[in-house]
């Protein structure tokens, strides 16, 4: 259901973008956004839901060990049986010099779907589907790019021939695109009760590619705050010792 959901970032027809033009999209009200802006938590749990269910079978997250997840709320039990609903290839062969294929570990990083480059084209058509750890991150506002993206699936407009093979997506340099919707409606069923319609998964896991693209954007902001906080403090106690140093001057 999700084939390709960002290889089309980097497939690019460069005739029609040139005629579209740059596009701008909608700015999100997004949870991290701002100096005091967090992850949604809850918010991260449906976006990996999403990935697992319905990106996970193209797309990889070489970048993304399971046991980070303990960043989105997990316990390392419950980290231990997600990790566990994964092949993994085994790094070492056994003794007879075999690879084999076991169940993830809290250590392991999310596996490719596929072995290797070429079986990865051969089952999508001969694009190759991205690693999604860093998508969020190759272009300008991508998270609003990329729930532009997901969500700009339309009717194309009155007398806009559409070439065979593409869907027009409003979103889309040249608003034509080989992708089919990667999302419908109920494609996943969360497990907090939330209506699993087109925009909530695609905002849900724009999130998730967002903290993955960005796991550290909470501590560097506290970080932020603490050093503008102590530079504060620093210039009160500089301003204080000047007056003092030159009072008898005045």
């Amino acid at each position: 259901m999700c084939r390709l959901i960002l290889a089309v970032v980097f497939v690019f027809f460069a005739g029609n973008s040139m005629a579209a033009g740059p596009l701008k999209h909608e700015a999100q009200d997004w949870s991290w956004n701002g100096i005091f802006g967090t992850y949604d938590r809850a918010q991260l749990q449906r976006g990996l839901q999403v990935y697992k269910e319905v990106c996970s079978g193209c797309h990889a997250l070489k970048y993304v060990a399971f046991r980070n997840l303990v960043d989105l709320g997990y316990s390392k039990q419950g980290i231990r049986a997600f990790a566990k609903t994964f092949d993994v290839k085994n790094a070492e062969p056994n003794e007879e010099g075999e690879t084999f294929t076991r169940p993830g570990r809290v250590t392991d990083y999310f596996p490719s779907p596929f072995p290797n480059e070429q079986a990865a084209r051969a089952s999508n058509n001969g694009a190759y589907p991205p690693n999604l750890s860093l998508m969020v991150e190759a272009r300008p506002h991508g998270a609003d790019y990329l729930y532009a993206l997901l969500t700009g699936y339309k009717d194309p407009p009155k007398g806009m021939k559409i070439s065979e093979g593409m869907n027009y997506n409003s979103a889309y340099p040249g608003h034509q695109i080989a992708m089919s919707a990667p999302l419908d409606e109920g494609a996943v069923e969360y497990t907090d009760g939330t209506k699993a319609t087109v925009r909530q998964m695609a905002t849900d896991v724009t999130a998730f590619l967002a903290w993955t693209a960005e796991p550290n954007l909470e501590e560097r902001k506290s970080m932020g705050l603490k050093v503008m906080l102590f530079l504060f403090a620093f210039l009160v106690i500089l301003i204080a010792m000047k007056r003092r140093t030159w009072a008898d001057v005045h």
